[in-house]
């Protein structure tokens, strides 16, 4: 039995969605060490595979050209939520697969067949190396107004990649709200935001990132950093304002508000479209941040959980039992 362990990332946004400019898209993310999600798998001659999984599995046994395999996620988190369960799964189920016929799949390669990996970059190389990571994204010249058939692209190429200092902590507010845009609708509102995007925020995003936010983790100035990440997850909200109500999608903002008043709060922001919100402590801040979640929570008028995770500097793990 082959087990796969991985766990949530957090986006920060993108670098451009203006057509203006050469490159498109460029996400800005880092790897947590939870929640987790753990994939099981075994090799067999059909498939065997928990509801979860099963849409990946079955392109898996193609990609792989295996006639089976009993797939079960032991861990999960919830989906539609802005911590990238989806391409976790996706990636978890190829390899622990792969690994279950005594073979190996390059998660990189792969993810496009599986339909992950088309805009951003960070779910992927997350799943590969965690740590802090910015991404090429897509030249211009390939934006299509129709989506482009599964596979039709290429993962983008990681750019910059740096350790996340091990004493950082993210306090991870979830709402009890509708789930984050996925799918079909997450499509229409990303190609609507790109037809509209306004191409002077791209260059503030660039001297944010190459003056602030880069220099910020490679210095591991915690302060700098929270506070450049919630500047650029602020930036792109501008950019889908129409498709979300407002620079955060509702209630993030309020939560975004009120954990950002925190003293132990360093940045706050929205994770991808929500509505999990973040914000950055340390090891020492971790219970007054967590309480402060709560209340942002309460302030808020909505129920919720909020956890408290370290950073992931190493890529998913593999176990292998005889």
């Amino acid at each position: 039995m082959a087990t796969v362990t991985t766990a949530a990332r957090l986006h920060f946004g993108f670098q451009n969605l203006s057509l203006a400019h050469e490159r498109l898209y460029g996400g800005v993310g880092l790897a947590l060490q939870g929640p987790r999600l753990v994939v099981e798998a075994e090799p067999a001659d059909v498939l065997d595979c928990d509801d979860a999984a099963e849409p990946y599995a079955r392109r898996v046994l193609d990609v792989l050209d295996v006639p089976g395999a009993t797939v079960r996620v032991r861990e999960r988190f919830p989906r539609h939520v802005g911590l990238g369960s989806g391409t976790q799964l996706a990636l978890a189920t190829l390899v622990a697969v792969a690994r279950a016929h005594d073979t190996t799949a390059d998660a990189r390669t792969v993810a496009p067949r599986l339909g992950r990996g088309g805009r951003s970059g960070i779910g992927v190389a997350t799943f590969e190396s965690g740590g802090f990571v910015v991404d090429g994204g897509h030249p211009t010249e390939r934006f299509t107004h129709e989506p482009p058939a599964e596979g039709d692209w290429e993962v983008p190429p990681v750019v910059a990649r740096h350790d996340v200092p091990a004493d950082w902590r993210f306090v991870l507010v979830v709402p009890d709200t509708d789930p984050g845009r996925s799918g079909s609708a997450e499509e229409r509102s990303m190609r609507t935001a790109i037809e509209r995007a306004d191409p002077g925020i791209a260059d503030q995003v660039s001297a944010l990132l190459t003056r602030r936010l880069l220099p910020a983790i490679a210095t591991r100035s915690r302060r700098d950093f929270g506070g450049a990440a919630a500047r650029l997850g602020r930036l792109n909200g501008a950019w889908y304002a129409d498709e979300q109500g407002g620079v955060y999608r509702p209630p993030a903002g309020s939560i975004v508000e009120h954990l950002s008043d925190a003293p132990a709060v360093t940045g706050a922001g929205q994770s991808s479209w929500g509505p999990t919100v973040w914000g950055l402590t340390d090891a020492g801040g971790t219970r007054e941040a967590k309480e402060a979640g709560y209340r942002a929570l309460e302030a808020a008028g909505v129920g919720g959980e909020v956890h408290v995770t370290a950073p992931r500097n190493t890529g998913a793990s593999l176990a292998e039992d005889e």
